[in-house]
């Protein structure tokens, strides 16, 4: 667990470090691939792929970065070995690593018409809900949460 500044600067470094290095071995584009999924300006992701500035990644963005830069499991581990290193706190918990829920986030286009865009919405969700409840079913968690499908 780093200590002195100059050691959590380090550690938050070495795992940037790493991060720009899968970055690179990508193709180009994934910059803003990774700027529209947080929602977040290119310079954010620049400043968060650059070990010489200080801003950490932010724990929440970590599902959200594996999924957009297809890190491999062996990628993955690598990364938040280093990343909790930097964080301790952070790092655990990171959905990656927990298995607790998490969220993915699709960009739409700016749609001319409220209620297509609306509606679209809608549907995204709606096909997603059935999708959960497939795969929770699957895992034999109702519904409700309840494991087996007991109440």
């Amino acid at each position: 667990m780093p200590r002195s500044r100059e050691e959590r600067l380090a550690a938050i470094a070495a795992y940037k470090s790493l991060l720009r290095e899968f970055i690179d071995r990508r193709p180009s584009g994934l910059r803003g691939r990774l700027a529209r999924a947080l929602g977040k300006h290119k310079s954010f992701v620049s400043q968060i792929t650059n070990p010489a500035y200080e801003v950490p990644i932010p724990a929440g963005d970590l599902p959200v970065l594996f999924e957009v830069c297809h890190l491999t499991p062996d990628e993955r581990r690598r990364f938040l070995e280093l990343y909790e290193k930097a964080h301790p706190r952070s790092g655990r918990r990171s959905p990656a690593r927990t298995g607790a829920p998490h969220e993915i986030r699709i960009p739409l286009p700016a749609f001319a018409d409220v209620e297509t865009a609306l509606e679209v919405e809608a549907t995204i969700r709606e096909f997603a809900a059935r999708v959960i409840a497939i795969a929770r079913r699957a895992d034999g968690v109702d519904r409700n949460g309840d494991e087996g499908g007991r109440r």
